[in-house]
């Protein structure tokens, strides 16, 4: 039986050849899915990287510092689904608890939507009617810096949006990164309740440092990340969970604030720049002293990598303006 066995495989290999004009067949390709989020002044970016991608995360709403509502999307974010959809790519609508006022996340306005039936409710259907006659296909869920009590109201804000949603829209959420269990629940995450009325979990494994909460190092160095994936993944199924990546970077300046730049910019400004293997980014000096430290396209594939090994549904890319190009 083995010299028909062999013989079926020289057969198929060379059907192959006459089928690709010779050419060898390429591998199977990574099967990982790919999100890149977009913010306003994007559009050119989603056309850039449009053959990499698979869905453009849209920033997107924030909620009413009351709790009691929510956005609705402006012309620039509708113009950048649009954007999206004529490059044939799935959309997600962000809805957040960002606010102008204070130049950060609002646990506060987080704590009133969720501590409220009623506003959860009212900030769930008014979602869902965007949903619908926006043409979105679906929503990411971005509230940031919750406390252990906001856990019970998460859980029922999902599960009220799940509900509301069409049947065909997608449901996931943007989750910052812990190194524990425990760590994950004193964030207000009850990680396998969601996960049963989620699509997909995002973890944001970047911002491990930042110049206005702590000192020079990488953005989100390897072994943090690991750390935070194996943590996450003792709660949530590996094919519903995506591994955000940072596409930017971040200054320390001697004697002044540093800043966010993006991965052009910080090859720019970094004076003997040097691969970081072991944290998997870029760092440099500045002029005049301190350091800056990026995460870019190689940073990227080293990420890649690490999802494939873990077999993850995909990545999640933060931002496409400020990041290298994927393609």
């Amino acid at each position: 039986m083995r010299w028909r066995t062999v013989l079926v495989a020289v057969l198929t290999a060379a059907c192959a050849l006459m089928l690709t004009g010779g050419a060898p067949v390429a591998a199977e390709q990574d099967p990982l899915a790919v999100t890149g989020y977009a913010v306003e002044g994007d559009a050119a970016a989603i056309t850039r990287d449009a053959g990499a991608l698979t869905t453009v995360g849209v920033d997107g709403v924030n909620i009413s510092a009351t709790g009691r509502g929510v956005g609705r999307p402006t012309a620039p974010v509708r113009a950048l689904r649009a954007r999206a959809h004529r490059e044939g790519l799935r959309t997600e609508l962000l809805v957040a608890n960002y606010s102008d006022a204070i130049g950060d996340f609002d646990p506060v306005a987080a704590r009133r939507l969720l501590g409220s039936d009623a506003n959860r409710r009212r900030v769930a259907r008014r979602l869902a009617a965007t949903v619908r006659r926006g043409g979105w296909d679906g929503v990411q869920v971005d509230l940031e810096s919750l406390g252990a009590g906001d856990r019970r109201g998460l859980t029922r804000f999902v599960a009220e949006l799940r509900r509301r949603l069409p049947a065909d829209a997608s449901l996931s959420m943007a989750v910052m990164a812990s190194t524990s269990t425990r760590g994950y629940r004193r964030r207000g995450y009850d990680l396998p309740a969601l996960a049963r009325r989620l699509d997909r979990v995002v973890l944001m494994a970047y911002d491990q440092h930042g110049p206005t909460w702590s000192g020079a190092g990488p953005v989100g160095g390897l072994p943090w990340v690991r750390r935070t994936l194996r943590a996450l993944l003792r709660q949530v199924p590996a094919r519903q969970v995506d591994l955000g990546v940072a596409g930017y970077g971040y200054t320390w300046p001697k004697g002044r604030d540093g800043t966010v730049v993006s991965d052009r910019r910080a090859r720019k400004v970094a004076h003997h720049d040097r691969w970081d293997a072991r944290q998997g980014e870029w760092t440099g000096r500045l002029a005049g002293g301190g350091r800056v430290w990026w995460s870019d396209a190689r940073s990227w594939r080293v990420r890649r990598e690490l999802a494939s090994s873990h077999h993850l549904h995909g990545l999640a890319l933060w931002s496409l303006g400020r990041s290298d190009p994927l393609t």
